[in-house]
């Protein structure tokens, strides 16, 4: 097994007041030449935005970009003509495709947190799309459940890429085994609250681990903790 340890310390920050972006890989005014990915996962940033403010009409292309609600209610317009209101638990996707524009606002009363997360597409110019599902936290409880899937299905999101997105919450002293693939595959790990073991090394809160080399994680829980589990290829 191979690993890498992503601690909070180490994140590019963006702070403008009504925004604050945690970079774990290379975005926007943060440069790091040894951590420009994981695989296929180019961004992920650990977001808080300020009531009322929020990022105004702006375009993608040719990227499965994936948004994870911990907190607050976020806004969703985009040119496919969706307007969606999101809140904590529910996960957005847009693959991106040939094109599309969007924005989002904090529409609520509290500071809104999420992950964005951005994973390059299988294949290129595909006609865009948005979905969004809810997986409320009660439901996750002990159990990983996949929340985005290069499977079409009801109950997930899908996106076009062989890529598999996993949330949990599981209680102190419990442990899962986790199997991937491992051929072209490698795992991310994210702990959003709590802390645990993966393969026995410590992760803590808002730390992350990169995997690969390996076909099992086995995951030990030290405290209650909320975590998600991204397992990309490789390389395309």
């Amino acid at each position: 097994m191979h690993y890498q340890i992503y601690k909070p310390a180490e994140r590019g920050v963006k702070d403008i007041g009504w925004l604050q972006s945690n970079f774990t890989f290379s975005f926007s005014n943060h440069y790091d030449p040894i951590r420009s990915g994981f695989g296929l996962l180019r961004v992920f940033n650990d977001d808080f935005v300020k009531p009322e403010n929020g990022f105004g009409l702006h375009a993608h292309t040719n990227m499965e970009i994936i948004s994870i609600m911990l907190s607050g209610s976020m806004n969703h317009i985009d040119s496919l003509g969706y307007k969606e209101v999101v809140t904590k638990d529910w996960v957005q996707i847009m693959s991106a495709g040939s094109g599309l524009r969007h924005e989002e606002h904090n529409v609520g009363t509290d500071d809104v947190n999420f992950l964005q997360i951005w994973i390059e597409p299988k294949v290129q110019n595909i006609a865009p799309r948005y979905q969004r599902r809810y997986f409320p936290e009660e439901k996750r409880l002990n159990k990983l459940v996949t929340v985005v899937s290069s499977e079409e299905g009801q109950g997930h999101c899908w996106i076009n890429q062989n890529a598999k997105l996993s949330l949990g919450l599981f209680e102190k002293g419990l442990e899962v085994k986790y199997t991937f693939n491992p051929v072209n595959k490698a795992v991310f790990i994210f702990v959003i609250s709590g802390s645990i073991q993966a393969n026995s090394q410590p992760v803590g809160e808002r730390h992350g681990i990169g995997i690969w080399d390996a076909d099992t994680i086995n995951l030990n829980f030290l405290s209650e903790s909320r975590i998600i589990i991204i397992e990309t290829p490789i390389n395309p």
